[in-house]
């Protein structure tokens, strides 16, 4: 089956030379470099670092370089590096609450302790095409510092309503509760949440914006409230267990998101508010949203919510949000399968033979 594609060893390396003359482009022109994708393509950088599973914007940037700028293509070469890796130690859970926030909304309170933080996005520009860009000679000035100074610490919008009572609780695990890995350990269902959310935060965007879109069109009836999206620096701490206390190893940026959905109750439980969550490395607020959406959807057993919708159902969520595994896939379909497609193609031929030769037969017989 594969004699033709070892036959043509000579073509692949061709093909390789060729991509790589791609990749670069116009000999004329100053070649692309890593810091200038690390720099001024931030979200396509975060985006790779987290769907990749690895945060190292270096690496995230130069996958994105070789890939000629196909994101999935470049998580794929990120977490496949990845997998070379050995693992020293577990980091502590990070501490959001202390985030050094960059951007921080909430669409449920206008007045919030520390106030709206809009930061960078594009939620409040025109989307209409910036041509001055086009204009490369231009000498930009040093930015100011021109800042204001924010609070260190803003407590989360939810907080509010946990002293209300007005959402349900949550607690986090016991220290020697253990957490699953899902990189390490094969998926088995019914699955928790913590798998649910590592799955869904290595899920690829596309995805999942669609999932939790299907949910807010009434596929799992789930049109929640922005309780409140963060983003900023977190520190990440370990344990080295010749120390035996946490120290810091340095700082990463991630998204946050806290959706808030109502809930009617049931016969164990009163109307409260229930909760969605994402996070993701870097600045990823479509991603973590759509997350916290198929997140919240995804709790509809434990609610005793009846399943209605592709996004409720964890296997197919779960066996589908993938970017690597979905693309290497469908992308198989370019290996050859000529032993196959001959033997199907034989096949096909002989029921025609045998179709037309019952044809012929009512022919014969008169019949219709």
């Amino acid at each position: 089956m594969y004699v033709a594609v070892k036959g043509g060893e000579r073509a692949i390396e061709n093909a390789h030379q060729y991509l790589a003359e791609e990749r670069r482009g116009d000999v004329t022109a100053r070649e692309l470099s890593i810091a200038q994708i690390k720099s001024q393509m931030t979200l396509a950088v975060d985006r790779v670092m987290a769907e990749g599973s690895l945060y190292d914007q270096d690496l995230a940037a130069l996958a994105i370089k070789q890939a000629r700028g196909d994101l999935i293509e470049a998580i794929f070469l990120l977490r496949a590096f990845r997998t070379t890796l050995s693992r020293f130690a577990m980091t502590q859970p990070i501490d959001t609450g202390s985030m050094q926030v960059k951007r921080r909304i909430s669409a449920t309170y206008k007045d919030l302790p520390g106030g709206q933080v809009l930061g960078p996005t594009f939620d409040y520009t025109h989307r209409l095409l910036d041509f001055s860009l086009l204009d490369e000679t231009k000498i930009e000035p040093l930015p100011g510092d021109e800042g204001c100074e924010l609070p260190e610490n803003m407590p989360r919008v939810t907080s509010i309503l946990n002293r209300d009572d007005m959402i349900e609780q949550e607690h986090p695990d016991a220290e020697d509760d253990a957490v699953s890995d899902i990189t390490r350990e094969p998926l088995d269902f019914p699955t928790d949440r913590a798998s649910r959310l590592q799955n869904l935060a290595r899920g690829d965007e596309g995805f999942l914006l669609a999932m939790g879109y299907s949910t807010q069109r009434g596929y799992g009836n789930n049109h929640p409230f922005a309780g409140e999206i963060r983003m900023g620096e977190v520190e990440v701490e370990i344990i080295p267990e010749d120390l035996g206390f946490p120290i810091i190893i340095g700082e990463i940026a991630v998204t946050e998101c806290e959706l808030i959905n109502q809930f009617k109750g049931s016969s164990v439980k009163p109307p409260q508010f229930t909760r969605g969550y994402g996070l993701a490395f870097g600045h990823s607020e479509r991603k973590v949203m759509a997350m916290a959406l198929v997140d919240r959807a995804l709790r509809a057993k434990e609610l005793g919510e009846t399943v209605v919708g592709p996004a409720q159902d964890e296997e197919f969520i779960m066996y589908h949000s993938d970017n690597v595994e979905s693309s290497g896939f469908v992308q198989h379909l370019k290996l050859p399968h000529y032993v196959d497609f001959q033997g199907e193609l034989e096949m096909v031929r002989n029921l025609r033979a045998e179709h037309s030769g019952k044809e012929q037969e009512v022919r014969k017989t008169g019949g219709v």
